[in-house]
């Protein structure tokens, strides 16, 4: 099955134990044609990954595993933006300066509240959390200038423990605004399986966000594990593709040289 993982952390990100060559093993142990290394580039100042990222000895590991294992894998550089739109200046110099293929935009912070702070959720309502969530996405993704949009609603992964899965209709006024920004923006939608190795059980975005994607006339995806360590390589994708398909999907989007290319669906 012709599949991709778009989103992966090794040690460049802080949260992260895993070499690059022990990612690429795992995805060619499970004949994954290519995928795509994002690392974290983060300037929240509350923010433990920030400055993080050592970009000149990733650049060359990276070339280093292209050579090593050009015959079995593809690799493409991609790297994951925190709050693309309060940094923007910083984060057009950053990814400018270098040969990207793709730029992952993400919301971790709203305002000075972490969305993995279980703390931020039991000391606050769901309505309140949800909404101050989407309402900031939705500013992100109107000022744009990446090209994939992380893990539309992230926030549930932490969120479930506490309220239990949200329901998406009672935002929909919330996240349609968000979705057309990304259509007009040409911002594909990470389809991200992390939350399926977790007590949230879901991928993000759900399959409701997709059909009104859809509906939008919303064509671009790409998938990821947001893997941190190699056993989680390739997880849940193949659950991934199957709800883009419900949802009505029919292209998963490739990126080389921050240009997107359309490919059919397996």
């Amino acid at each position: 099955m012709q599949l991709h993982d778009y989103h992966m952390h090794t040690h460049f990100s802080c949260d992260s134990k895993a070499t690059m060559e022990e990612m690429c093993k795992s995805a060619i142990a499970q004949e994954i044609p290519e995928i795509g290394f994002s690392e974290h580039y983060d300037l929240h100042p509350l923010e433990p990954c920030q400055n993080w990222l050592q970009v000149e000895p990733w650049w060359r590991e990276l070339e280093r595993c292209r050579a090593e294992f050009a015959d079995r894998l593809q690799i493409r550089a991609g790297i994951e933006v925190g709050e693309p739109h309060i940094y923007q200046a910083e984060m057009q110099a950053f990814v400018e300066r270098h040969p990207f293929d793709y730029v992952l935009g993400s919301l971790h912070w709203v305002g000075r509240n972490s969305i993995f702070d279980i703390n931020y959720f039991k000391n606050n309502e769901q309505e309140m959390t949800y909404s101050a969530f989407f309402v900031e996405l939705e500013k992100m993704t109107r000022m744009g200038g990446f090209d994939v949009l992380s893990h539309f609603d992230v926030l549930t992964r932490t969120a479930q423990a506490v309220y239990g899965l949200y329901r998406t209709e009672d935002y929909e006024d919330l996240i349609r605004p968000i979705l057309r920004n990304c259509i007009d923006h040409g911002i594909a939608l990470d389809l991200n399986t992390s939350a399926l190795r977790k007590r949230a059980n879901v991928l993000t975005p759900n399959l409701q966000v997709l059909r009104w994607y859809v509906e939008l006339g919303g064509e671009r995806v790409t998938l990821g594990s947001d893997a941190h360590k190699p056993v989680d390589v390739g997880s849940h994708l193949d659950v991934a593709l199957a709800i883009a398909k419900e949802a009505g999907l029919r292209y998963l989007t490739y990126f080389v040289g921050r240009q997107a290319e359309l490919r059919p669906m397996p």
